[in-house]
């Protein structure tokens, strides 16, 4: 039996436990298969994980089923296992399409076999293409940048995430590899991103969050538009459940009551499984005012505001407490926020530190050490 084989099984005996513990008409609203590369199983064991899961928690008749797809992996026969098992929305990682760029962070994936991946995807009736760019790379110019862009926008896609490059050389052993002056400063890291941002808001893609794009049509926008967009671990989401469950190792579970993540290393997720056990090595039970600042956090982050008015009426903190939490955050930030009874604003000149003020709100903030940059 080879790894990928074993892994499987584990899978299935992972879900068989949850079984046991579900709610007999639960049904499933959202399926991710992500953390990694899911295309990386053969086509008879999509179709066996796929099965594994409608056994233990049938679809709904409108769920959405998302697949993060490697184009240098992926082939007809997975596509077509893929299709049939009804994925809806599948997610491409691009980073960057120059040749230099790629070579220098060891990952190499050309255009055309990204174009290849996406034609085919759409033949088989997928409506919905997610893809992801990135800025601060090293090497990383404007003229590259905006190369990029234009082909990633050739292929259409629905949704676009533009995330920072992170650099963290004490976690990532071939970031060892790469120079401190190949990277851009902060400041050139902030042209790059303004840079994709106008390409894209020019190609009528509609600005949602601090670093996600999506049509018109998308769910994002029209979650964004009627006050319903959220963010999660994994990025914004239009998926308002309170529940989402991570299966295999290094997976994390929300529950209204907190957070649990199953162990990383796949040895000791796999030890607990046989054992009939769950395989959680962490988790944090939500108290004091996790929620009330949890829901700050991301309204900020989905609206670039915290309205005072909600806060004050789903939350059990006194109005005077709760200013004195706005005006600290206020203060912090030199006059670049906007501060009145309705609640605390984010100007559009101020929306790229939207990330480092958010952060300020959690109780649990971590020390900059072991973090790459925020800009």
């Amino acid at each position: 039996m080879t790894p990928v084989e074993a892994y499987l099984k584990t899978l299935q005996s992972e879900l068989r436990l949850l079984q046991q513990y579900l709610p007999t008409d639960v049904h499933l609203s959202r399926l991710h298969w992500g953390g990694g590369t899911p295309t990386l199983l053969s086509a008879p064991m999509m179709n066996t994980l796929a099965s594994a899961i409608r056994d233990v928690i049938p679809f709904d008749e409108n769920t959405e089923f998302s697949v993060e797809i490697d184009p240098n992996e992926i082939d007809s026969d997975r596509l077509d296992a893929l299709a049939k098992a009804g994925m809806t929305r599948a997610s491409i990682g691009v980073q960057d399409f120059d040749a230099d760029i790629q070579n220098s962070i060891g990952r190499i994936q050309s255009y055309e076999a990204t174009r290849w991946a996406v034609e085919e995807i759409r033949a088989r009736g997928v409506a919905s293409l997610n893809t992801d760019i990135l800025f601060g790379l090293p090497h990383q110019t404007p003229q590259k940048m905006v190369e990029s862009v234009e082909k990633l926008l050739s292929l259409r896609p629905d949704r676009v995430a533009l995330y920072g490059y992170a650099h963290v050389p004490w976690m990532a052993k071939r970031q060892q590899l790469i120079p401190s002056d190949s990277l851009p400063t902060p400041e050139e890291r902030l042209e790059l991103f303004d840079i994709a941002r106008k390409l894209f808001t020019w190609d009528l893609y509609e600005e949602i969050g601090i670093d996600h794009f999506a049509t018109r049509q998308d769910g994002l926008s029209v979650a964004r538009n009627s006050g319903r967009l959220r963010r999660n671990f994994q990025g914004y989401t239009d998926d308002t459940s309170d529940v989402l469950i991570g299966i295999g190792a290094s997976s994390i579970s929300k529950f209204p009551q907190g957070y649990t993540q199953n162990a990383p290393a796949t040895g000791l997720y796999t030890a607990a499984i046989r054992d009939a056990r769950f395989a959680t090595t962490k988790g944090h039970a939500f108290s004091g005012d996790d929620t009330l600042r949890a829901r700050m956090i991301e309204q900020l982050m989905c609206e670039f505001r915290i309205d005072r008015a909600e806060m004050l009426a789903v939350f059990d903190i006194s109005a005077d407490k709760l200013d004195a939490i706005l005006a600290q955050t206020d203060q912090a930030y030199n006059g670049l926020l906007k501060l009145n009874d309705t609640g605390l604003f984010v100007p559009p000149e101020a929306r790229p530190l939207t990330r480092m003020i958010a952060r300020s709100l959690d109780a649990y903030d971590l020390s900059k050490a072991g973090h790459s940059s925020a800009i």
